[in-house]
């Protein structure tokens, strides 16, 4: 189903018993936090704060903290059923003839119902101030012992690139440094720190609109690591089967989505840095305090009686891994486009995302397994990738002691272990620069003679099946029941 706004989501929630509201009053400086550790750790439900000390909104938190949740979310009974979605947006091609034409048809529908739509108001417009407009009305959170202060760890940042016009949204934290003005935690390689670069060029102040809270598939669209130029709110629109309301914000030139909880308007001066962290991250370890770009806040926008949405991260399991899994089924189908040979892919939790993906593949000649390493390295966001285990077709990703037996027993590793440089994740916190270190790649396929492998391969311990039929049929004569 397509959900209107947060609201609309949170009903379904509690419906289905996946709410629940605390009136107990909390402290926003780390109380709530370990509260959300340990209920997201225990697999237990979306938290609504009604009782937040310093201020009269209430807090959500932990919104999409199971797979459960995360299929409401996204309105599927599994993230298998996410399927082609993104690959239909991503592959609408220029048409070569009448016949690719008429084949297009039905796309271009399902892509022109998928645009963001303009309307001339909407609730986020509800209250609006603009002189004093400040910050400390909201319960924002301080998450760890060692964070620089308190962060707005959910924001939906909206950009435009100044030479096309063509928008960015993205999930960047942003620390509250007094009631007027936050960092703007821009990672060097995302879309929102490419339009400030560019700006910054033009010697001109970028425009930043930030929305919290706003429907379930427009705050997921936000965090995918989509390609340059695609916009995120397109991607929104096809997830959530209808089209993003907009509407235009009160001192800046950008629009915001209309039913937004809350929307911050303001600026960032392309020369004024201060620093920013520590920052408890969802490696599991803080990134260090550098310097970052300043956020100014001119106007503030919101719903009466708002719900601040926001999100811890830090050591798995967090609300943000069921994010990821939800990625990594919705890439699933546009890696088996550009890479035939995947079967399948998983980027287990405890790799946070970034420092390990396995992949299973219908090998097929001698290198395969590195082939497929040196393109997914090739990949978009994917270039990150520290670890990359390549298996055969019949190992389940998903299994990790039956990936760890069958990758350690086929390696020799001085012969089947990869290492390249390049570009790393900016949290990457062991990498012998800044941004840049080295990856691995370890092939943990089957090994051919074409490979230079001229020993016997020994065959997989499997019982024969009349042995197992004979033992399930006299199970019970055992008396092991």
């Amino acid at each position: 189903m397509s959900y209107r706004d947060l609201r609309e989501f949170l009903k379904v929630l509690e419906q289905e018993g996946e709410l629940r509201r605390i009136t107990a009053p909390v402290d926003p400086i780390l109380e709530i936090a370990e509260i959300t550790d340990r209920v997201t750790k225990a697999g237990g439900p979306a938290l609504l704060f009604e009782r937040v000390k310093g201020s009269s909104f209430p807090l959500l938190i932990n919104t999409f903290g199971t797979e459960r949740r995360m299929n409401l979310a996204l309105g599927v009974k599994t993230l298998e059923e996410l399927g082609d979605v993104l690959t239909e947006l991503l592959e609408v091609k220029t048409p070569e003839s009448l016949l690719d034409k008429i084949r297009l048809l039905p796309k271009l529908k399902d892509l022109a119902s998928a645009f963001p739509k303009r309307v001339k108001d909407g609730p986020c417009k509800e209250v609006i101030i603009r002189e004093h407009a400040r910050l400390d009305i909201f319960p924002i959170i301080q998450c760890w012992p060692q964070d620089g202060g308190r962060y707005i760890t959910f924001p939906l940042v909206f950009t435009k690139d100044p030479e096309t016009g063509i928008r960015n949204v993205g999930t960047y934290r942003m620390q509250v440094f007094d009631d007027k003005t936050t960092a703007m935690h821009w990672h060097t390689h995302k879309g929102g720190a490419a339009h400030y670069r560019k700006y910054k060029r033009l010697g001109k102040r970028i425009e930043v609109a930030v929305a919290l809270g706003c429907d379930p598939a427009t705050t997921f669209a936000a965090t995918l690591p989509l390609p340059e130029g695609v916009d995120e709110l397109i991607a929104a629109g096809f997830l959530r089967k209808a089209p993003v309301e907009l509407v235009r914000c009160e001192t800046i030139d950008m629009e915001v989505p209309a039913t937004a909880e809350i929307v911050l308007e303001g600026y960032v001066d392309p020369e004024e840095l201060r620093v920013e962290g520590p920052f408890g991250d969802h490696t599991g370890f803080y990134s260090l305090a550098d310097q970052f770009p300043v956020f100014h806040l001119t106007c503030i926008t919101h719903r009466r009686s708002p719900i601040y949405q926001t999100i811890i991260v830090g050591k798995p399991v967090q609300e943000d891994c069921f994010m990821g899994a939800a990625i990594e089924r919705l890439f699933l189908p546009l890696m088996k486009k550009q890479l035939p040979e995947v079967v399948d892919f998983h980027m287990p939790f405890e790799g946070v995302f970034h420092n390990l993906m396995i992949v299973a593949i219908d090998k097929q000649y001698p290198g395969h397994a590195r082939k497929v390493m040196h393109a997914i390295w090739g990949t978009g966001q994917a270039m990150f990738t520290k670890v990359i285990v390549v298996v055969d077709r019949d190992v389940n990703v998903r299994n990790l002691s039956e990936v760890t037996w069958k990758v350690l027993n086929h390696i020799d590793p001085e012969r089947d272990i990869q290492f390249v440089l390049g570009p790393v994740e900016t949290l990457d916190h062991a990498s012998r620069l800044p941004l840049y270190g080295s990856k691995m790649g370890v092939d943990g396929t089957r090994k051919w003679p074409s490979e230079g492998f001229t020993r016997d391969w020994p065959d997989e311990i499997v019982m024969d099946e009349p042995t197992k039929t004979l033992v399930d049929k006299r199970w019970r004569e055992y008396g092991l029941d």
